[in-house]
């Protein structure tokens, strides 16, 4: 009879809720942030009640309270004030704290009191970026901190990093990652083309190591720019081969992909350059020769030349416009506000692929 007597309270008390402890949000305090003392109250009120751990006196009860009792709360902040006032509306805890602009950081400081023993039991101070539009983040972050809650790293990181990469959390129209800079690198060919520019020029080639510095200026404009990940249009306008003698400009026009979090990328488009380009055949040898070459030898005097005319690269021919189609991937490198882009890519085509790599360097700065 007794154990079941046990049994029975023990299933009771373990079906009653347990009763939570009182905390009431009066104003918090603000400096030089564009929302009022009593504003802040609700939303720091608000995220309190989402922890539910305390029992938060609800914004009409206070106000009811505060009226009930003429009680002044307009400047009541401190620990003396708090506790006289919640030992007359019976709160076992208040929860006061300041949100204040300074210089380029939003300090937030936040203190937990108990009534009875007149004391602070918590206080808890957290610097963030000075970004107005993510007031409401900031303090629920704080708050989670403050009672052992969890936070969104990423989040935390954007908000309180100064050199973090950028998104719209933490560069709201103010700041923004200029990604726009020079770059330099490297070009290298294979197949066909390879073996074509180190061909002597007789031939048509270009009598040249199939390896050119490249040098350029990348121009950007993202268009997307949320969470983790941001899109953008790249821009790239390159002189290739200054170093062996060669003038090659082109441009490239890619669509891009890149991380927030870490800086990885991945962009791809259509790539437009100037190359020499010429007319001609293979003969019976296989061996290249221009189109004019036919009606010069006196052998093939009234002859229709019997090989198919193709147009090739050839250092003998005209500048034409010649397209192709890039892919490129890599990572940015930060070093405080420097930002050191290093991407590699590569190029398909008939006549043999074109890959290489291009590193360049560039800041974040002010609009």
């Amino acid at each position: 009879m007794i154990g079941l007597f046990l049994l029975v309270s023990i299933v009771v008390s373990a079906q009653t809720p347990q009763t939570k402890e009182s905390l009431t949000v009066l104003n918090i305090d603000t400096k030089g942030v564009n929302m009022d003392p009593s504003t802040m109250g609700n939303m720091v009120r608000m995220e309190l009640e989402k922890l539910d751990t305390f029992d938060v006196m609800d914004r009409y009860d206070v106000s009811y309270m505060v009226e009930k009792n003429k009680l002044s709360i307009n400047n009541c902040y401190g620990k003396i004030c708090l506790v006289e006032i919640g030992s007359i509306i019976n709160s076992d805890k208040m929860f006061s704290g300041t949100v204040e602009q300074f210089g380029k950081s939003i300090i937030i400081t936040f203190r937990l009191i108990d009534v009875k023993n007149k004391s602070i039991m918590k206080t808890h101070v957290h610097e963030y970026l000075n970004i107005p539009e993510e007031l409401q983040t900031m303090v629920k972050i704080s708050i989670n901190e403050m009672f052992g809650k969890p936070n969104n790293k990423p989040v935390v990181d954007k908000l309180t990093k100064r050199y973090e990469f950028d998104n719209s959390t933490n560069n709201p129209d103010v700041d923004r990652l200029k990604l726009d800079g020079p770059r330099m690198g490297f070009v290298t060919y294979t197949g066909p083309l390879y073996n074509r520019i180190m061909e002597s020029k007789n031939s048509g080639g270009f009598d040249a190591f199939p390896m050119m510095f490249q040098f350029g200026y990348q121009f950007e404009k993202q268009y997307l720019n949320e969470g983790k990940v941001q899109a953008l249009f790249e821009f790239l306008p390159m002189i290739t081969g200054l170093d062996q003698g060669y003038f090659i400009p082109s441009l490239t026009l890619m669509h891009g992909i890149r991380s927030n979090v870490n800086g990885w990328e991945f962009a791809f488009g259509p790539s437009f350059s100037l190359i020499t380009k010429s007319k001609g055949y293979y003969d019976a040898e296989n061996k290249w020769q221009l189109e004019s070459a036919w009606a010069n030898d006196s052998l093939n005097t009234n002859m229709v030349n019997p090989f198919p005319i193709v147009e090739r690269m050839d250092s003998r021919g005209d500048f034409k416009l010649n397209s192709s189609f890039v892919f490129a991937f890599g990572r940015t490198f930060k070093s405080g506000r420097l930002n050191i882009p290093v991407n590699v890519f590569f190029s398909p085509g008939k006549e043999g692929w074109r890959a290489g790599a291009s590193f360049g360097f560039n800041s974040k700065i002010r609009k």
